[in-house]
C-alpha cells in the first residue's frame, strides 16, 4: 500500500500522538522537488548513527525527548523545542523518551548559490 504525503493546501494533524506513540513508525508528510518533511519517530533507547543531508533542516519536537549529536556539543530537546541545522553537518539522534518531532529539509538542487 503506499504511503499517503500531504497534497498542496491539505491540513495534515502533526498533533502529539500521545499513547498511539510507543507504535508508531517514520512517515513521509510530503516530499517535492525542492523540500522534504517527515515525522520523525525515535523511541526510547533508539540510537540513529550519525548522518547528514546536503540540505539546511529543521527539528520541532512535538513530544518526548531525544539527544540530538553534534560535532562539537549534544543538545537535549523534548516537546516544543526548535533547532536549526546548516546542510552538511553531521548529527546523530538517541532516543531519551519515545518522542516525535517534525523534521523539514531543503533539498540540495535548490539550495541558492553561494
Amino acid at each position: 500500500m503506499a504511503m499517503h504525503h500531504a497534497s498542496p493546501e491539505e491540513v495534515f494533524d502533526l498533533a502529539p500522538l500521545g499513547p498511539k506513540l510507543k507504535d508508531a513508525r517514520t512517515t513521509a508528510v510530503v516530499k517535492s522537488e525542492a523540500f522534504e518533511v517527515v515525522r520523525l519517530i525515535v523511541h526510547a533507547g533508539t540510537d540513529i548513527k550519525a548522518h547528514q543531508v546536503d540540505g539546511p533542516i529543521t527539528l520541532h519536537y512535538l513530544e518526548g525527548r531525544a539527544l540530538l549529536g553534534l560535532p562539537e556539543t549534544s543538545l537535549e530537546l523534548s516537546a516544543g523545542q526548535w533547532v536549526y541545522l546548516e546542510g552538511d553537518v553531521p548529527h546523530s539522534l538517541r532516543g531519551i523518551e519515545d518522542t516525535s518531532a517534525h523534521d523539514s529539509f531543503l533539498l540540495e538542487k535548490f539550495r541558492p548559490s553561494q
